[in-house]
């Protein structure tokens, strides 16, 4: 019998879409307060309800009543980072307490269906939030509910995902032994988020034991080239695949979602004449952005983190590595570890956003794994 999954804030639900690759995991249902995530959420998880509201307006004993059941196995979520702006003694919340904030809410969720396991994703910056006391708070209301608690700062990369992206995890298992997170798998030699000070495992170096970081070429050299504004519905099929595309491709003969970007006259300037960072380009051709606006993705190395606005040169590092243009978000999606065949709802701008914000699905899987390892 497969373990039953409850995500909660779950977006696209491709944390938890990890999970059940491993074959071992289903997922009972999906909360999110857009519906574009949850008809997202709902195409990939055929078997999940899924609930669209405000987890404030959701009581888990609804929740419970509509699964046909009151346990579950594993509880998983990313409450968005205002959810943590005034977290209370959990003694003091009750499902009917209107004053909840989103983090506890999910404690809420843990103490009402008692999983044998729960898992808690957020931003690096959640390490340092309020001098480091809303970590300690979540420890500490994860632990009186009888969990033993792991914290870890895990790299994408070093799962198999050709992306730089951090992710704070908070493990806790019910009883007294300490849960562990999932071992590397890729090597990348790059420099953490977290800071000095916060016992966190630290990014592997190469070694024999572990396979090189997956590079961007990596992951979507077998996409056609397309102008700015153009458009592709057919593979490359004059290149060997490299197993990541393999396993990305799946079954699809049809390409999707890659289109770019119609940029202006102006735009195809800037991104003509784009390095490594906005300080590559000529003097005065960008007057304000951050560093990492109007650049280029390096070929050979991992992505940098892709964002809710990766379509878009002004707003990050995501110009094609040797195109004009900025990223489709077919190669979003593949820079994030999200197979061809998973669907995405809505409008362009709402799948992108959904493709920024995701939790990498094979992050979620080795997270899993390791769970399994424990269960």
């Amino acid at each position: 019998m497969k373990l039953r999954i409850g995500d909660l804030f779950c977006g696209t639900g491709g944390f938890s879409h990890g999970f059940v690759q491993t074959g071992f995991f289903r997922v009972a249902f999906g909360l999110d307060i857009r519906r574009g995530s949850t008809e997202t959420f709902s195409a990939n998880h055929p078997g999940a309800i899924p609930i669209c509201d405000d987890i404030r307006n959701v009581k888990p004993s609804e929740v419970a009543d509509r699964i046909g059941h009151s346990k579950l196995d594993v509880i998983i979520g990313g409450p968005p980072c205002q959810g943590f702006s005034s977290i209370r003694p959990f003694r003091s919340i009750n499902e009917n307490d209107q004053r909840n904030n989103l983090f506890e809410q999910f404690v809420l969720f843990t103490g009402f269906f008692e999983p044998q396991f729960v898992v808690l994703e957020n931003v690096v910056g959640m390490l340092r939030h309020d001098k480091g006391q809303t970590l300690k708070s979540i420890r500490e209301a994860i632990g009186a509910l009888g969990y033993a608690v792991h914290v870890a700062v895990l790299n994408a990369v070093n799962y198999g995902v050709p992306q730089r992206r951090e992710r704070v995890i908070v493990i806790g298992r019910k009883g007294k032994t300490i849960p562990i997170g999932p071992e590397p798998t890729h090597a990348f030699n790059g420099r953490s988020m977290a800071g000095n000070g916060v016992a966190v495992r630290p990014l592997p170096l190469f070694s024999q034991e572990l396979l090189p970081a997956l590079t961007v070429w990596d992951a979507i050299y077998d996409l056609p080239p397309i102008d700015a504004g153009g458009e592709s519905t057919q593979y490359r099929n004059d290149v060997e695949l490299n197993d990541y595309v393999k396993a990305r491709r799946g079954d699809c003969r049809v390409l999707t979602m890659h289109s770019s970007t119609r940029h202006t006259p102006r735009m195809i300037d800037i991104i003509r004449k784009a390095g490594a960072n906005r300080w590559a380009l000529p003097s005065g051709l960008t007057t304000s952005g951050f560093s990492s606006c109007y650049s280029r993705l390096t070929i050979n190395e991992p992505s940098t983190t892709i964002t809710v606005n990766f379509v878009h040169p002004a707003s990050n590092r995501c110009i094609h590595p040797n195109q004009d243009r900025a990223l489709t978000p077919r190669e979003g999606a593949r820079l994030q570890g999200f197979d061809d065949s998973f669907a995405f709802r809505g409008s362009r701008t709402e799948m992108v956003k959904q493709i920024g914000e995701a939790v990498p699905p094979l992050l979620g899987r080795a997270i899993a794994e390791s769970l399994l390892k424990q269960s």
